[in-house]
Parts: C-alpha cells; structure tokens; sequence
C-alpha cells in the first residue's frame, strides 16, 4: 500500500465530518505510508475540524444548491466553475489512487472530476433519504456504502454496499467510566445528568426549549450538560447571564464526545443518522427531537425506526417547549424504562461500519 494516495472530500456539517474523519483515521492506523488529502468547502467547519484531527485539508469555493430562482444562481454557478477549476488542480497535482466522498458541497466536483479522470471513486451515504450531491454522483462512482435498507430507490442496486454510519474511534472502544467522565466535567459520579446536543452545529429549538424551561431546570436536582452549537453559543451565554441556573453547563461544542456521552443518563439529540449511529453504540437511553427542516423530513423517519423498537423516545420538535423537560425529568427517576431503552438501542449498532468502508475503499484501490 506503499505511496498511494487517497482524496477525501466532506463537509458542512458533523454528520459529513465525523464519519469521514473516522474512516480517514482507520486507514492511518492501519496503513500508514498511505497519505491522505481533505478537500471541503471554504469557510466550513471541516477547514478548522479536519486539521484539528491531524489531516491536511484544501477548500473549494463552493455553495449548495439555491432552492429558488434569483441572483444566487448567478453566484452558485460562478462558484461551481471555480471549484471545477480548483478541483481540477488539486487532483491534478495529488494524483489520487481513489476518490472518497462523505457528503457536502465539494464532494461534487471532486469526485465529478476525479471519476471523468478514471480514477476510482467511492461514496457513503449516512441518511436514510439521499442527499443531491450524492445522487448525482451515483452513476459516475464504482461503490455506494449506505445505512439503511431499500436505498435503490435513490442508486444502482449493483453499486450498494450496506455498511453503516462510521462513528469516531474513541467511540467504538469501552468508554473512559464515569469516575474519569464525571471528574473530567467537575460532577460527581452519583449526580443524574442529561446531556443536550443539537448537532455540530446547534439547533435552534432545542436551544429555545433550554430558555424556556429555565426554571423547571433550576428546581430539579439533575445536572444539564448543554451543547449549544457554535452559530448559538455566545447568543445563549448572553441570554442566560443574569438567570442561568447553577446545574446548567453551557459549552459551544463539546470535544470529548466519549465522556459526555458517558457521564449521562439521558441524552436529548436530533436524528441525523450519524448521531443515531453512535447513539446506538454508546447504548444510553435517548429522547430524540427531529429536525423539521431536513429533506423528505428523514429525521422524523430515522427516530420513529428507533421508537417503533423501544429504542427511542421522539418528541416533536412543535411540543418541545411543554413536553421535553417534564419527559426527561419524569424518565431519569424511571430506572426500568432507562434500562429497557438502554438495552433495546445497543441491539441496532453497527461497530464494524468504518472498518467496512475502509475495506471497500482498500478493495478499489488494489
């Protein structure tokens, strides 16, 4: 495997990040000499993660799709022909063995070109829905790795590989335990804690439901851990100054992922499928919000899978504000439904889904 190199393109969000990231470490650890290049969109979170993570990462000037007619299409199309010309370069002067693309904006040029180039190109697939970007790969691509059943209705049936989401490697492992988890976070090990996250970025409702309930969380005895998101952090500190509760921890985006999910006894979360992956891996009871704002509303579909199996909780994200506190607070005092969900969500993981993709892209390159 000696001096083949890999592209890999994501980003926008975690759900395209995440999993990216953790095939990327995959294959360093287990091949070493091969080197690997990041291409994401410019301005987007994957320019600051990817090289936080250890990976050499370009940028594209890239936008998404302008859902209605008017000047945006003018910019989108501007854009599209500089990431073309950009990607071009890039590939040009890395000389890929093998194109990977884990969903967001640039992956389309990248792999669009690298494909055209008879370099062989590889897609995963996260939702249960499919996105744009990759449907419109699906044809020029040799492999689609995908997390749920009956995706043919989006790809060639031929080209499906049923793999699962991949989930960072700290995450797939035995937990730190919850002495070093609640140390870690300054709580005692005895505490009860729900732990709050609206993705990567942060979720709007999520959060308001947060100001709402400001009260009902002060006269509870349990710890809330709060994920913000970036884009509302500083706005959520600001509006908490004068009447945050002192068993409310406010962060903008939480890096030890592994102790936050294991020093909780509850965990609140939207639906994306990359966070049901490792949901389901770290087995912890879980009442998941989905986000109304998603193609095909796949984020609804993705929770009720996991409800209909006693896995999951859903609340809609239209109750939240009247029904999200008094059903965390009513469930953590419920020790046989927090066992019963507990054990029902470790049945639908898939640890070996990274170590798959990994395999499939190996298999491309040999």
């Amino acid at each position: 495997m000696q001096q083949k190199r890999i592209i890999i393109s994501a980003g926008g969000t975690g759900g395209h990040i995440f999993p990216a990231l953790a095939v990327a470490g995959e294959i360093k650890e287990r091949f070493p000499d091969l080197e690997i290049l990041f291409v994401g969109a410019l301005g987007k979170m994957e320019m600051e993660k990817v090289p936080a993570a250890g990976f050499k990462i370009v940028g594209l000037p890239v936008m998404g799709f302008p859902r209605k007619p008017g000047l945006k299409w003018f910019k989108f199309l501007k854009m599209l022909m500089q990431s073309n010309k950009r990607a071009k370069q890039i590939i040009k002067e890395f000389k890929p063995d093998l194109a990977a693309g884990f969903g967001g904006f640039a992956s389309g040029p990248v792999l669009r070109i690298a494909a055209k180039k008879g370099i062989p190109a590889i897609i995963q697939e996260q939702n249960s829905y499919a996105g744009i970007t990759n449907k419109l790969l699906s044809k020029k691509v040799k492999k689609i790795c995908v997390s749920y059943e009956n995706m043919e209705r989006f790809f060639p049936k031929e080209k499906l590989v049923f793999t699962g989401n991949p989930v960072r490697k700290n995450l797939t492992g035995k937990l730190p335990g919850k002495d070093i988890s609640s140390e870690f976070f300054n709580l005692n090990k005895k505490d009860k804690v729900i732990l709050i996250i609206g993705g990567s970025l942060g979720a709007r409702s999520i959060n308001n439901a947060v100001l709402n309930n400001l009260e009902k969380i002060r006269k509870s005895d349990v710890k809330i851990i709060w994920q913000t998101g970036a884009i509302y952090y500083d706005e959520m500190v600001q509006k908490t100054k004068k009447n945050k509760p002192s068993n409310l921890f406010i962060h903008k985006f939480l890096q030890q992922m592994d102790m936050a999910y294991d020093v909780a006894d509850i965990i609140i979360s939207r639906a994306g499928a990359g966070t049901i992956s490792e949901l389901c891996l770290v087995g912890k009871p879980v009442i998941l919000v989905p986000s109304p704002n998603v193609a095909e509303d796949h984020q609804t579909k993705n929770a009720k899978a996991l409800e209909s199996q006693n896995a999951a909780i859903l609340i809609n994200d239209k109750d939240i504000h009247d029904q999200l506190f008094d059903e965390a607070f009513v469930l953590i005092g419920n020790e046989e439904r927090l066992k019963d969900l507990s054990e029902n969500i470790k049945k639908l993981a898939k640890p070996d889904a990274t170590k798959r993709i990994v395999e499939e892209m190996i298999g491309l390159i040999k």
